[in-house]
């Protein structure tokens, strides 16, 4: 590939990235709001969303700060909710052309969400130039939009910053109700957690159990449900 077809791809990449960088921008100020209003400070919150890039990871990870978690409590949390990283990493290697050494590899893994490997994942073939541009305004925005956050939430009244941390969650609602509306496992697993995250929070035998560790076992029992209830049918060799 000649250096002008790889600078047009860089040139594809800040394009396609740039409507996921101003959407992580909006979002990620509602963390940085809901991360002051957990005693975080805007340093400790914008540390957080520069070494880490996962919205729903990120949340959790500040509900178990917030409690004084334990260590393998974070780590339990991050690695169920963060699990699904690894399989998009995966399917997207087949993706990625000769130009990707294992150092790239290694470096795109940490930019990967679930909009940057839909993005990617659309392509027949992609580059290092591409995927580094396309990883940059969403990287950006999300440290960014924290940022202020942090800022906003730590000099805003407590009324206002209460309304405008409630963003992030609606970024999540907007994720999950699509794939709910076509998909009856989808919703099943969605409504399985809400019932019984509702029951570790409100039912009193069940108040020993963390924040953390409710996360886990709704995910890992909804998913898990899901899964047997509602089974995804393979593919037959040459079907379409």
């Amino acid at each position: 590939m000649n250096f002008k077809a790889s600078k047009l791809k860089a040139r594809h990449g800040f394009r396609d990235g740039l409507p996921i960088g101003l959407g992580y921008l909006s979002v990620s100020f509602g963390f940085g709001i809901s991360a002051v209003s957990k005693g975080l400070s805007p340093l400790v919150a914008t540390l957080i969303s520069m070494t880490n890039l996962t919205s729903a990871g990120q949340v959790a990870g500040i509900s178990v700060i917030a409690a004084s978690g334990a260590i393998i409590e974070m780590m339990m949390t991050q690695l169920i909710i963060n699990l699904r990283y690894s399989l998009m990493g995966l399917t997207l290697t087949q993706k990625l052309d000769e130009s990707f050494s294992t150092l790239h590899r290694a470096a795109v893994s940490f930019f990967i969400t679930d909009e940057i490997f839909a993005v990617a994942s659309s392509k027949d073939s992609v580059n290092t130039r591409y995927m580094y541009s396309l990883g940059v305004l969403p990287y950006t925005g999300w440290a960014l939009g924290t940022l202020l956050g942090a800022v906003a939430g730590s000099l805003l009244p407590s009324h206002i910053s209460a309304s405008l941390g409630i963003a992030i969650y609606g970024m999540f609602i907007a994720i999950i109700v699509p794939p709910a509306k076509k998909e009856k496992g989808i919703l099943f697993a969605v409504l399985l957690s809400v019932a019984l995250s509702c029951i570790l929070k409100y039912v009193p035998v069940f108040s020993f159990i963390t924040q953390g560790f409710a996360v886990i076992i709704c995910a890992i029992v909804a998913a898990l449900a899901a899964a047997l209830l509602f089974p995804v049918k393979e593919v037959a060799e040459g079907d379409s």
